[in-house]
């Protein structure tokens, strides 16, 4: 099963990941941590990766899709990829790439959350960039990045929204049901 998960900061992705991958036995494929590792392995793409987050520059597309694609080879029985793809060219590189492998997407979850609900969740969490002003900068990122997959996926009919209200087990639930289809 190959799943995507995209939703705003603060709706939880990251716990519900957690859930999703211990229960489907699904390889996790975080941007992030694929970037870190790359650098810390001192990879070819690790090493241009590196001259950009050590600058504090967003990594281009290119760096970005060379990392996914060397870790998609260690997803044998299926992936969840969190944090991309965050644009739509880079879910067209995604979709060519899989098309390549004869291993298309199953389904693309998106975690909705009110916004007002988004601010409450993220200053709480206490990290030092979760102040209300770089709260409504990641917001608007979100909002103009990477809310138009939601139109792309539909599209293609692939996404399936999921209500982000409740405790992590109510909305796990809900994954869990539509996760359920594609075992």
């Amino acid at each position: 099963m190959r799943v995507v998960f995209v939703g705003p900061p603060g709706a939880g992705k990251g716990t519900q990941a957690e859930n999703i991958v211990r229960d489907y036995g699904l390889f996790h494929l975080s941007t992030g941590d694929a970037l870190r590792a790359a650098v810390k392995a001192q990879t070819p793409i690790g090493q241009e990766a590196e001259k950009y987050m050590s600058a504090g520059a967003l990594v281009p597309d290119e760096i970005v899709i060379g990392v996914v694609v060397e870790r998609l080879d260690e997803a044998k029985d299926g992936c969840l990829l969190d944090g991309f793809p965050r644009t739509i060219a880079q879910a067209e590189e995604l979709d060519r790439i899989l098309a390549e492998k004869n291993a298309p997407l199953d389904v693309v979850l998106e975690l909705d959350v009110p916004e007002e609900e988004l601010f409450k969740r993220l200053a709480s969490r206490g990290r030092a960039d979760d102040n209300p002003e770089v709260i409504k900068q990641r917001l608007v990122a979100y909002h103009n990045q990477t809310e138009p997959l939601v139109g792309y996926y539909t599209g293609k009919g692939v996404l399936r929204k999921i209500d982000g209200l409740g405790t992590v087990e109510e909305i796990y639930g809900r994954i869990k049901a539509v996760l359920d289809e594609f075992k």
